[in-house]
């Protein structure tokens, strides 16, 4: 039986990080695959040299979304049309537009509307401190959440960090992390969720090049000298190639290796 899943996320780049190995392997299990975006991602930061004459850097990440969302395969890409907000704690947060200042309400009907459309199956959106505690990425987890109960969607993941994950991989290979702003320790052990809290693990080892490739497809956020990308391919294998949720409603002690099990 096909299904529908949509995932959910706040800006461009999230989508080839977090889940976009679960959405090849929805592909090529026969699933359809929608990936809706709150935000073009205009205040990410970027080279001065990464943009051409004119161009504003959320037109530059909708071009690398949507080529990011051919290599992973998805049949249908929307922006939600809200303002990137910045991270926490700028003024960017409370601006006119700003999807971190949205109410819940209005942004949550706009995507129940996709929701329905869609006939979906299956949400993902971010655990309730998104992450790592970015305004807008906190804002998917509450308009997902709602949208989902607005359009009766029976399946939410929360797409997580398996934070015991990394730092064994970091302890026991500490080279693997090199190039710009490298994760620390400290720093990992702040991200996403206790092993124990987390319910569903996806094993996208298979797609661990083309998701690779998907990363580098934002080329303006992750260029070839992050630490994404000067990953020895075995160590993002191991470190990428999984990825994890948290079903809503499901005992943590209910694991499964698919969303669609």
């Amino acid at each position: 039986m096909a299904y529908t899943l949509v995932t959910f996320h706040a800006h461009p780049d999230d989508e080839a990080i977090a889940t976009a190995g679960t959405m090849m392997r929805a592909k090529a299990d026969g699933h359809r695959v929608v990936l809706v975006l709150a935000t073009r991602g205009e205040l990410g930061e970027h080279a001065p040299e990464a943009l051409a004459p004119d161009e504003q850097i959320g037109q530059r990440r909708v071009a690398e979304t949507l080529a990011a969302a051919e290599i992973i395969g998805v049949d249908r890409v929307e922006f939600l049309g809200y303002h990137d907000s910045g991270m926490a704690g700028e003024p960017s947060n409370d601006a006119p537009g700003a999807f971190a200042a949205t109410p819940v309400e209005e942004a949550a009907n706009k995507l129940a509307d996709l929701l329905r459309e869609e006939n979906a199956d299956v949400l993902t959106v971010y655990d309730d401190n998104g992450g790592y505690g970015h305004p807008d990425h906190v804002q998917v987890h509450r308009v997902g959440i709602r949208a989902a109960e607005l359009a009766g969607t029976p399946a939410v993941f929360e797409s997580t960090i398996n934070r015991e994950h990394f730092l064994r991989l970091m302890r026991a290979n500490p080279d693997i992390i090199a190039g710009e702003d490298p994760p620390d320790e400290a720093g990992v052990s702040e991200l996403g969720k206790p092993e124990s809290e987390i319910t569903t693990f996806v094993d996208v080892r298979e797609f661990a090049v083309r998701k690779r490739a998907a990363m580098a497809a934002h080329a303006s956020q992750i260029g070839p000298e992050s630490f994404f990308l000067m990953m020895p391919s075995e160590a993002f294998q191991e470190a990428f190639g999984w990825e994890w949720f948290i079903r809503r409603g499901e005992p943590t002690a209910a694991r499964g290796s698919s969303v669609f099990d």
